[in-house]
């Protein structure tokens, strides 16, 4: 392996970055570089007073705080969110995590009639694919799994052969978590749509960093969070269901909120119309407080700047990484790449330690190694300083004093 460690750290810095100015928006980049918005974006600024917010009202209006905006917060979130996704307003909400946005898609539709079949593929996130395959043992349906051949992407042609008559329901990742890899959408939902299929896609890798746009796919259901690119925290993640869809399927995965009536408290279900029918049961109310900073945020950024500046940031990762003869665990045509660039190093867990001790914030996966993504209000620099430290660690065996850590850390 090349020694690398003198390789400058300002070599394809731009001085004229406006998404910049965005970083005081911000506090952890102060303090530290922030490398891990794949895991959870940094928090906005905002976001104290919003809780404190939440806190006051619990205090002052008691129960009365539902009837002053906590009831509709849900559906103002997906308000929220919806432009990112070029979606109309009305047609996304809120929920707790996507597990259980996803369990609710499932348990709208029926597998009867030859019509039985879930197809997802071997890279989904691994929460999605323990529901679907839970949920169908129990109902008679099955999921059938299609597999990578090189652990990095799954071939697009594999993909529609799958999806064939006994098609219900195509459950898939827009990017995948461990490699960034971007399916084609707009493909896969036209082929499924052929078939008489739905599409249920997967967008917690992208929203916020990759453009999505619902009304372009035609996909029916559409489910992300604001936990990682969105910067807006965990416990609010949102769910899309198409305007065609949306009045028409009853979700058996339901709760109070979805009732035409809720506070009637009648014994049968009688669902609302509108986005109310894809809720379950009571909000997490302080997460939904804390959400919508985010994803402001990155609605003023722009998606195109942010996706462009990404698009730029990743090249330069994947270079600096193979010029080193790291294995990069991700696309290289920046087209089909997501925001994170994993890249396996000697002793990839224990340098990850090393660069969290010096506040370079990054986090590893096995079978990728250690995982970059730069976001709008990374510097270019940052990233030097981290392929820098990586080197140093490396050229230096600091990694050594790290063992012990690495062993005992949680790999999130």
């Amino acid at each position: 392996m090349t020694d690398t460690s003198s390789t400058p750290v300002t070599a394809f810095a731009h001085a004229d970055d406006p998404l910049l100015a965005f970083r005081g928006e911000f506090p952890i980049l102060e303090r530290t570089t922030y490398l891990v918005s794949n895991s959870l974006g940094a928090m906005p600024r905002a976001v104290p007073e919003r809780l404190a917010e939440y806190a006051r009202e619990w205090a002052e209006l008691g129960v009365r705080a539902w009837a002053r905006g906590w009831w509709d917060m849900p559906v103002r979130l997906g308000d929220v969110v919806a432009p990112l996704l070029n979606a109309p307003a009305g047609t996304v909400v809120a929920h707790p995590n996507v597990t259980i946005a996803q369990s609710v898609v499932f348990s709208a539709l029926d597998y009867g009639g030859g019509r039985d079949t879930i197809v997802m593929s071997e890279l989904d996130f691994p929460s999605v694919r323990y529901a679907y395959e839970g949920l169908a043992r129990r109902l008679g349906a099955r999921v059938v799994v299609v597999p990578s051949d090189d652990g990095l992407t799954i071939d697009q042609e594999r993909l529609l052969a799958a999806i064939d008559e006994r098609t219900r329901l195509v459950a898939i990742s827009h990017v995948l978590f461990k490699s960034a890899f971007v399916q084609d959408a707009d493909a896969i939902c036209a082929h499924a749509h052929r078939m008489g299929a739905f599409v249920a896609l997967d967008a917690y890798h992208s929203v916020g960093v990759v453009p999505v746009d619902v009304q372009h796919s035609g996909v029916d259901f559409l489910t992300g969070g604001v936990l990682k690119w969105l910067c807006g925290g965990p416990g609010a993640a949102f769910l899309y269901v198409a305007p065609r869809v949306r009045d028409v399927l009853e979700p058996a995965l339901t709760g109070w909120q979805a009732h035409a009536h809720p506070f009637a408290f009648e014994g049968e279900m009688e669902y609302a119309t509108g986005p109310q029918r894809w809720l379950t049961g009571t909000p997490a109310i302080p997460a939904l407080f804390a959400a919508t900073a985010g994803p402001e945020i990155v609605a003023r950024a722009g998606m195109d700047a942010i996706r462009a500046k990404s698009m730029r940031q990743t090249e330069w990762l994947v270079r600096a990484a193979e010029s080193r003869g790291y294995r990069v665990h991700a696309p290289r045509d920046p087209a089909r790449r997501g925001g994170t660039i994993a890249f396996d190093v000697p002793h990839g867990h224990e340098v990850a330690q090393y660069l969290l001790a010096n506040d370079i914030i990054v986090d590893y996966r096995v079978g990728a190694g250690i995982r970059v993504a730069p976001h709008f209000y990374t510097r270019d620099d940052e990233l030097a300083s981290c392929v820098d430290a990586i080197d140093h660690c490396l050229a230096t065996d600091a990694w050594k004093e790290h063992a012990a850590a690495a062993r005992s850390a949680v790999v999130t």
